[in-house]
C-alpha cells in the first residue's frame, strides 16, 4: 500500500466529510490520484460507510444502547458466520463483533427503552438455538465514539473541585 493510500485512508477515518481536494492538499497529492484512491476504496468495499456520529444528549435524542456479550455454539460447517449473520440482521443490532475469551460475540444493540433491550434479548436474540447465554451491560456514558471525545464541550457536566 502507498504512503498516499495510507495517509488517505487516516485522513477519511478522521473525518468523512473532506472534499477530494482537501484529500489532495492534506495528502501531498493530486485531486485526480485522490479520487482514484477514493474510488478504488469504495469499489473494493473496504469503506463500509460514511457515518455522521452525534451525541445523543445533544440532539435530545432518548435511547438505550447495550452491549450484550453472547455465548454461541457455532455451526457445522460454517463456524460463527452463520449465527452472525442471524443477529445482525435484526434491526436492533448495530454492530457485531467477533471475540475471544468468555464470550463469543459482542452484540452493540440500539432500542427506544430498557424494555425494548430486554425484549431484544428474551424474544429474539435468546431464542436462537445457537444462542447458549448472555450477558446484557447498559451503556451509561460515553467518553469517546470511534476516536473522537464525546462531551467535551458540556461544562454543566463537570465536577467542580473541593478545597479543603
Amino acid at each position: 500500500m502507498t504512503e498516499t493510500k495510507q495517509s488517505i485512508i487516516r485522513l477519511l477515518e478522521s473525518n468523512a466529510h473532506y472534499t477530494t481536494e482537501e484529500l489532495a492538499r492534506l495528502a501531498g497529492t493530486d485531486a485526480e490520484t485522490a479520487k482514484n484512491i477514493v474510488k478504488e476504496l469504495e469499489e473494493t468495499g473496504a469503506v463500509i460507510k460514511y457515518a455522521t456520529i452525534f451525541d445523543n444528549d445533544v440532539i435530545e435524542r432518548e435511547v438505550v444502547e447495550a452491549l450484550i456479550e453472547v455465548r454461541v455454539t457455532p455451526q457445522k460447517n460454517r463456524g460463527f458466520d452463520a449465527i452472525a449473520e442471524d443477529i445482525y440482521s435484526f434491526d436492533e443490532v448495530k454492530s457485531l463483533y467477533l471475540m475471544s475469551g468468555g464470550y463469543d460475540l459482542a452484540v452493540f444493540v440500539e432500542c427506544k427503552t430498557l424494555r425494548a433491550v430486554s425484549a431484544f434479548v428474551s424474544d429474539k436474540l435468546s431464542t436462537l438455538d445457537t444462542v447458549l447465554s448472555t450477558a446484557t451491560h447498559f451503556i451509561l456514558k460515553k467518553y469517546k465514539v470511534e476516536g473522537a471525545v464525546a462531551h467535551e464541550n458540556h461544562n454543566e457536566n463537570k465536577r467542580l473541585a473541593i478545597k479543603l
